[in-house]
């Protein structure tokens, strides 16, 4: 990993369509996000039989999938172009699925949705103000947004020297499918969260530090060896108000 100071003039774009296939092939079966991320997504949403619910930077598809199956009517977006052109292909003809900015105004009706979801997306921004608008702008009143982003304490344990009460723009190096690629992060204290969650008209109503699933600890034996959890991402569930 190496951090990216706040004035650095060096640009690290998110470019998911360069490496679309790769993480798709990856992360079916990776730890964070098959055996971690997706089933406590579905556990927070709880009985979704019948509701309508956004998946804002769906990607491929993997909770829209996982939630439609479970009964809820689905629509999605991602910034990807690629990424959305897989997830048709996974997903079916049918399938609602849309390339859209989570930044720019959103091609979906005020209160359109009874749920959103947003899985690790909006770690990538620096400002949440127009993200959060829009997601609660398309929420019914009184709907769920649940929030998947990475934890605020990652940053500090794997940066000690840094502060923890900037707002500090870092990168980290991966491979997928023995494709590399570098993601660009945004890091913000828990207390920047709770506010801009409130400024954008939510009530925290759960915050969730999950455990990954059963099935994790034997499929990543060597890797959990000794741990029953992790910090990783942090989960809200916020009402709107």
């Amino acid at each position: 990993m190496s951090a990216i100071p706040e004035n650095s003039a060096e640009a690290v774009l998110n470019d998911y369509d360069s490496f679309a296939e790769a993480y798709v092939a990856e992360n079916e079966t990776s730890l964070f996000n098959a055996y971690y991320t997706r089933p406590a997504v579905v556990e927070l949403a709880g009985d979704v039989g019948g509701r309508r619910i956004l998946d804002a930077g769906c990607g491929a598809g993997p909770i829209f999938s996982d939630l439609r199956d479970r009964g809820a009517v689905v629509s999605g977006f991602d910034s990807s172009a690629e990424m959305v052109r897989i997830g048709r292909e996974k997903l079916g003809p049918d399938a609602d699925i849309r390339v859209a900015d989570i930044t720019q105004p959103l091609p979906y009706a005020d209160a359109e949705f009874d749920d959103v979801v947003s899985a690790l997306v909006l770690h990538y921004f620096e400002d949440w103000t127009a993200p959060l608008a829009e997601l609660r702008r398309v929420l019914k009143p009184g709907g769920r947004l649940i929030l998947v982003v990475n934890h605020p304490m990652m940053y500090k344990l794997v940066f000690p020297d840094t502060d923890y009460f900037a707002t500090t723009q870092w990168s980290d190096e991966y491979t997928f499918a023995g494709r590399p690629a570098v993601l660009t992060y945004w890091h913000r204290p828990l207390s920047a969260m709770s506010d801009a969650f409130a400024s954008a008209g939510f009530r925290t109503a759960h915050i969730a530090e999950p455990y990954p699933t059963p099935e994790a600890y034997e499929l990543y034996a060597d890797q959990l060896k000794g741990y029953r959890r992790f910090i990783c991402f942090i989960f809200f569930v916020l009402e709107a108000v």
